[in-house]
């Protein structure tokens, strides 16, 4: 029984891992003057995570124990500001989305501190439920073992079919979109038509006109 258990226990771990999104790790090496920004599409009440931390880059001086002060600004899809730091080494930030589209995150060095040096900065982005607190949930909840990894997997199997449903309302949204531009490109496309065709008349109403003034027909 015992290691019938533990075997349903290892596959469920295993189909839990195949399904839950992982934390990405990103390196970013900065520019020398503007910022470098990282982004994702993300649909609405979806959860983020973020740690960063600045460093020099492995070709400098690998024994320096002063970190580069950086600056940081996070902002939604329609620009407003969720997180705003300047002359930091290191840092978290946290979110709920309230707006589906893309959410990105820009970096950049302060000033000359960096003295010519290359800046990298190093990003863990977590969303939806990798950013979750599982620990604080088994403590809440006094769940552990199996029935936490099946609160996991519910709890990602729920974030698929959100995910999926964002991906079909953007679909639709986009095919709408496309539609309206069709039959607006379709509309110009006659009415040019229309247009060339009365100019057309026009000239030739004109210059029979001029030919009959002139008595040459």
């Amino acid at each position: 029984m015992k290691w019938a258990a533990a075997r349903d226990l290892l596959a469920l771990m295993l189909v839990i891992a195949a399904v839950m999104p992982a934390a990405r790790g990103l390196w970013l090496e900065l520019p020398s003057s503007g910022p470098k920004c990282v982004s994702e599409e993300l649909h609405n009440h979806v959860v983020v995570l973020a740690d960063y931390y600045a460093f020099y880059g492995e070709n400098d001086d690998l024994n320096n124990t002063v970190s580069p002060t950086i600056s940081v600004k996070v902002s939604s899809p329609y620009g407003n500001d969720l997180y705003d730091k300047e002359k930091v080494t290191h840092g978290q930030f946290a979110f709920t989305t309230t707006e589906a589209g893309s959410y990105q995150a820009c970096f950049s060095v302060d000033g000359d501190s960096h003295g010519g040096k290359t800046v990298t900065v190093g990003i863990e982005w977590k969303t939806g439920i990798s950013a979750k607190d599982w620990e604080s949930v088994a403590k809440k909840e006094k769940i552990e073992g199996l029935e936490l990894e099946l609160r996991k997997l519910e709890d990602a199997v729920q974030s698929i079919h959100e995910n999926l449903n964002y991906l079909i309302n953007r679909e639709s949204e986009m095919r709408e979109v496309s539609e309206t531009t069709n039959g607006r490109v379709a509309w110009y496309s006659i009415m040019s038509l229309g247009i060339c065709i009365v100019v057309s008349v026009f000239q030739l109403w004109y210059l029979r006109r001029y030919f009959q003034k002139k008595k040459l027909i």
